[in-house]
């Protein structure tokens, strides 16, 4: 992640969580049809619980988009993917632009 030239988005997520569960082939579109311009990943919580407070991540599912390393945008709730493009047309768009 620290050395993906892409921006990565970061699904903290949970065995548990039922909105995780919704949000996940909602992830895995976005991660086919944008492969070219994010990469998409997950981190369980439960299993990586200092990395979970490092970023001071608090709820599931929370999205958290990396550039460089670094957090640039934090999302956190389930939701469609119409609206989560919209919310990442930012980060989405071409550098430069």
């Amino acid at each position: 992640m620290l050395e993906s030239v892409l921006p990565v988005l970061v699904q903290f997520t949970a065995d548990w969580c039922g909105p995780c569960r919704q949000l996940a082939p909602v992830l895995g579109e976005i991660s086919r049809e944008e492969a070219d311009r994010i990469r998409v990943v997950q981190l369980d919580v439960d299993r990586a619980p200092g990395i979970t407070v490092r970023y001071g991540v608090l709820a599931t599912p929370t999205l958290m988009v990396f550039r460089a390393g670094e957090p640039v945008t934090s999302l956190v709730g389930a939701r469609p993917k119409r609206k989560l493009l919209r919310e990442l047309a930012d980060i989405l768009a071409p550098v430069g632009r």
